[in-house]
C-alpha cells in the first residue's frame, strides 16, 4: 500500500462527516483538531492532516466510518476494508476488553485527552498510540453520531 488516494464518495470522505469530526471536537474541547485554511475543502484538509483521525458509527458492533491517510497507512488498509472494520479489530483480542470500558468512559464524559494504548495493523503489526484524544460525535441537534480519535505520537512494539 505505497499510494493512499483520498476517497471520492462514502460518508467518511465527506464534508458533512468532516464537519461532524471538527466541530465535535472543538465543542469539547475548546480547540480545533487541525488548523483550517479556505483553500481546499475541509473533507481534504482532514484527509490529508498529519495527525491519524478515525472514526466510527453508532451501530451495537461500531464500524470506522472514517480514517484519514495517516490512519490508512498506519492500520495498513485501503479505504473500502478500513470502512467496513468494526473499530474493535483495531485493537488486539487482549487489549479489547480494556478498549469497551474505555470507550464507555469517553462515552459518558464526553472526550479523554490523554489515552495510550497498543493498538494492531491488518498486518498483526503492533503499535503503541500516546496521548490520543478520543471523543464523542454528536450532530448538530445534539444526537450522539459516533466516536473519533486522533493522536500525533505511536511507535511500534
Amino acid at each position: 500500500m505505497n499510494h493512499i488516494q483520498r476517497p471520492t464518495r462514502g460518508i467518511g470522505a465527506g464534508e458533512e462527516h468532516a464537519s461532524l469530526i471538527l466541530n465535535s471536537y472543538r465543542q469539547l474541547l475548546g480547540k480545533d483538531l487541525i488548523e483550517t485554511n479556505d483553500s481546499r475543502s475541509l473533507a481534504e484538509q482532514l484527509f490529508d492532516s498529519p495527525t491519524v483521525i478515525l472514526s466510527h458509527g453508532t451501530e451495537a458492533d461500531p464500524v470506522l466510518n472514517f480514517g484519514n491517510r495517516a490512519a490508512l497507512t498506519l492500520w495498513e488498509m485501503d479505504w473500502e476494508t478500513f470502512t467496513r472494520t468494526p473499530s474493535r479489530y483495531t485493537a488486539e483480542a487482549m487489549e479489547r476488553s480494556e478498549r469497551d470500558r474505555f470507550l464507555q468512559a469517553v462515552a459518558e464524559k464526553g472526550y479523554i485527552d490523554n489515552y495510550t494504548g497498543i493498538r494492531i495493523s491488518s498486518t498483526g503489526r503492533r503499535f503503541y498510540i500516546k496521548e490520543a484524544v478520543v471523543w464523542n460525535l454528536r450532530d448538530a441537534s445534539g444526537r450522539y453520531a459516533g466516536q473519533a480519535a486522533a493522536f500525533k505520537q505511536f511507535e511500534n512494539c
